[in-house]
């Protein structure tokens, strides 16, 4: 058993990778025969990652507020606490906070063999964020 105590400080999100105001905790990082990396990540109402792939597909487990995620030509739904998201390896997709709420989720992956864990792309346009089903009463 190996406790680690928490050490890391929380880091503001690269603008190479989100839009708007994100704010990352990092939770697990490969080691050994490990390839988890796992980050709570913190979104701003309005605040989203750019488009991305993964190598080994990633898991987002939503633990405050209201988001949003969606795969490149499927729709945007609506993320709450407690639910769970998969993207599939290479499945190009974005996910974030709802214009007016904030929401942390957990995101889990394995790198790969080089230690990649992502492959970054354009911005989400505010075209493609208004696009998202109402959050109101949410």
């Amino acid at each position: 058993m190996q406790v680690t105590k928490n050490s890391i400080q929380t880091t503001k999100g690269s603008s190479d990778w989100f839009t708007g105001v994100v704010y990352v905790d990092a939770v697990a990082a490969p080691t050994g025969v490990s390839r988890l990396s796992a980050s709570s990540v913190h979104f701003t109402p309005g605040s989203r990652t750019h488009w991305h792939t993964h190598p080994n597909g990633q898991t987002i487990y939503v633990t405050e507020g209201v988001g949003l995620a969606q795969r490149r030509g499927g729709p945007i739904e609506v993320i709450r606490p407690g639910d769970r998201v998969f993207f599939e390896s290479g499945e190009d997709h974005w996910h974030g906070a709802a214009s007016t709420r904030f929401m942390t989720h957990i995101a889990m992956l394995d790198v790969d063999d080089k230690g990649n864990n992502a492959t970054w792309g354009d911005q989400v346009s505010d075209a493609e964020y208004a696009a998202a089903p109402s959050t109101e009463g949410a």
